[in-house]
């Protein structure tokens, strides 16, 4: 669209309307901080409508169908705002840097999809330090734009302590889709006694629960699904086994060519090259 630009630089996304209004449906897979740098918007969902206008700063629940519009530029003015996109990676990495004691017993899941945020220093500071990056995007590195991310998750939590219980649904038993978080997390070397805390559950939880959905005990499961992704790696063509084994979150490659070839019957070497 004309008079429209938007830009994402590792999860942190910088809009811009010069000419026409902007309206249209959205799904959002991840939770979302939108601060609104200049000019007005209005979110819309379940019937429900949050103004905006220039300093203010909402957060968006993720899995929720809203209407985002944002106006024009009136007076000369044109519609700038900044987005933090929360994905699942990053919040499986912050939640590995906080403590037990950081995270309060009583957080409970709100159902509210729109949290408008109330300005303060530390939320202004952040923002005030993205806005040369409006117009000069491509300046930003991938580690600004995590720790920016950190910061802006930070800032929410401190807003209000039931926003815990969202960003981290994934380490609630009740919540979690444990194959899916095996699915993210089986090249990490993290121990089973580790993705038990990661999702929430004793260790003696988490292996009743992972034979609910699976025949394998975790330890071979990891195993066997970084065998098939070193092995679709090879198959491919064109990558070096020991790229393909690192890739797929193997360290040993004694190991790795032993379990490899007893899974396959021939070594990594040796894989056949699959078109597909």
């Amino acid at each position: 669209m004309e008079g429209f630009s938007r830009i994402n630089r590792s999860g942190v996304v910088f809009s811009r309307v010069d000419r026409e209004d902007v309206r249209g449906p959205q799904h959002l897979k991840e939770h979302t901080l939108l601060y609104i740098r200049s000019g007005r918007a209005e979110v819309i969902c379940d019937g429900r409508r949050t103004p905006l206008s220039a300093g203010d700063c909402v957060f968006l629940r993720k899995d929720h169908r809203l209407v985002l519009d944002a106006w024009a530029p009136e007076d000369g003015q044109p519609f700038q705002s900044v987005a933090l996109f929360f994905c699942r990676h990053f919040l499986h990495s912050y939640y590995r840097m906080l403590r037990p004691s950081d995270l309060p017993g009583d957080a409970r899941r709100d159902s509210e999809p729109v949290l408008k945020i109330p300005a303060g220093p530390e939320l202004e500071s952040l923002f005030l330090s993205l806005i040369p990056y409006l117009d000069a995007a491509d300046s930003l590195s991938e580690e600004t734009a995590w720790l920016k991310r950190l910061e802006g998750a930070r800032c929410v939590l401190a807003a209000d302590r039931n926003v815990y219980a969202s960003l981290f649904d994934f380490a609630q038993p009740y919540k979690i889709d444990l194959l899916g978080f095996m699915e993210e997390n089986y090249t990490y070397d993290l121990p089973v006694p580790e993705l038990a805390r990661y999702t929430g559950r004793s260790l003696s939880a988490f292996k009743r629960d992972f034979k609910k959905v699976s025949d394998l005990t975790p330890e071979k499961w990891i195993l066997r699904r970084r065998l098939q992704e070193a092995h679709r790696l090879l198959a491919g063509g064109g990558r070096k086994v020991a790229d393909a084994m690192l890739e797929s979150g193997f360290k040993d490659p004694a190991f790795f060519s032993r379990a490899y070839k007893r899974e396959y019957g021939y070594s990594p070497r040796e894989t056949p090259v699959i078109l597909y």
